[in-house]
């Protein structure tokens, strides 16, 4: 039998209070209340509701200051709005800011049922605008990842070859894999190969296949990589990683679209898409004569150059929260949650691994944990002190620039001449900002539609 959902009333009217927690917890939900937005937030992380519904109107601390707060701590948790007070004004600015729903009082418990049900059915997984490929797993909030896959849209359906660099441990594949999902090709296999996991003298046998006795230990023919990814797309992952030799003859099957397995003497046409894949810098490789620029020109027809992890420290808490979902239902799960000092560590941490080092640790941590939530003290010891370095004060400065420009142009949905006057700058100087932080108004104006339909 499945658990209760958890649902935390907050309200200052403790007879509306009451009523209400008994109606909900008649319906079979598991209950907690409090009775100002303090008491909320004492019991929140104790409490890890699956669903917040709080008055809008309560002294020392309003509802949206509460959800503001609710965010910060619980960013995948709903919250309904509801007050006596209501109007058409409020209710847009409370949807705007990412309130799920707005109910009036007195209350129609039907509405009220349909709307706790929409909720928890977006509970429990992340919010559909922030999961982009939900085949490949991506998940991200981060302006610039969002580009990239707006870009990725009208690459993926094109039999283009593509290159995507980024440092060890980016996500590369699983971009990959995104393109391939969303590919005339997506039926088909997806066969990935690292380029330097395999010894130079076996890739060849391996992407190309060979024939029964064409070397020592061939006792039959082996169809190889290219063959076996036919009709879908083969991943290429470290290429600079691929000998010279061996580059040669992946140029000429690019460009005859055949292939001939070692030891044979027939050719074989193939059918497939290449995606290629590096942390290394190619150019620089070709001046030293690492890397064929006539295969780099082969390779390299579209380019996804993906952010480090801390390029996209907004992407952190997703991720973590993600990560953590995953590898609790699998191993451990009674570990639900981090708490809020936990989180900020995980943010605040340089992760040069980038995303595979954050999902080594998230599953450290879970595994380790000693109890349902995460805390900051068992964060600090499974990531150890060197990945909690302080970064230098041009750095912090640099990245809460770069935090700011974000923000101010979410809230005016990439409208630069309001950003540039609610930060009290002319929109030269603000167009300079974005340039230096590689921002453009057009990754900021996906919200306005939905603002607009509410209106």
């Amino acid at each position: 039998m499945s658990e209760a959902a958890r649902i935390l009333l907050v309200d200052d009217d403790q007879g509306f209070l009451t009523l209400l927690s008994m109606r909900l917890s008649a319906e079979g939900f598991a209950v907690e209340t409090a009775y100002s937005g303090r008491e909320c937030l004492q019991k929140i992380e104790g409490f890890l509701p699956d669903l917040v519904i709080s008055d809008l109107r309560m002294d020392v601390m309003d509802g949206m200051e509460l959800y503001e707060k609710i965010h910060k701590l619980m960013p995948f948790v709903p919250v309904i709005m509801i007050t006596a007070h209501g109007s058409i004004p409020e209710a847009v600015a409370a949807t705007q800011q990412g309130v799920f729903s707005f109910l009036p009082k007195p209350i129609d418990r039907a509405q009220l049922l349909e709307l706790i049900h929409k909720a928890l059915e977006q509970k429990g997984r992340l919010p559909e605008s922030l999961r982009v490929d939900s085949e490949s797993g991506f998940v991200t909030r981060s302006p610039r990842m969002l580009e990239l896959f707006e870009q990725l849209k009208l690459v993926a359906p094109s039999e283009a070859s593509v290159l995507i660099t980024g440092e060890s441990g980016s996500g590369k594949e699983l971009f990959a894999r995104a393109i391939h999902s969303v590919s005339s090709r997506a039926q088909g296999p997806f066969i990935a190969i690292n380029c330097g996991a395999i010894p130079a003298e076996l890739l060849e046998s391996e992407l190309f296949g060979h024939v029964r006795g064409s070397f020592t230990g061939a006792n039959k023919d082996h169809p190889g990589l290219f063959q076996a990814a036919k009709g879908g797309t083969l991943f290429l992952d470290e290429i600079g990683d691929m000998p010279l030799a061996l580059q040669v003859k992946l140029l000429r099957v690019l460009e005859e679209k055949t292939i001939r397995p070692v030891g044979s003497t027939q050719t074989i046409p193939i059918d497939v898409r290449i995606i290629s894949a590096t942390h290394r810098e190619l150019p620089q490789m070709i001046l030293d004569k690492h890397f064929r620029e006539d295969l780099y020109y082969r390779l390299n027809v579209i380019h996804f150059s993906l952010p480090p992890l801390r390029d996209r420290r907004e992407d952190i808490p997703l991720l973590a929260e993600s990560f953590l979902r995953d590898v609790a239902s699998k191993q451990k799960p009674g570990v639900r949650a981090f708490a809020a000092g936990a989180m900020e560590l995980l943010t605040a941490a340089e992760w040069p691994g980038n995303v595979r080092q954050l999902y080594n640790a998230v599953e450290k941590m879970v595994i380790l944990s000693p109890g349902p939530i995460i805390s900051a003290a068992h964060v600090r010891w499974c990531i150890g002190s060197e990945a909690l370095e302080t970064p230098s004060l041009a750095e912090a400065k640099n990245q809460f620039e770069r935090d700011y420009l974000i923000e101010t142009l979410k809230k005016t949905h990439g409208n630069v001449s309001k950003a540039a006057r609610a930060a009290k700058r002319n929109r030269t100087d603000f167009y300079k900002l974005m340039a230096r932080h590689n921002l453009q108004a057009s990754m900021f104006k996906m919200g306005r539609r939905e603002e607009e339909t509410v209106e």
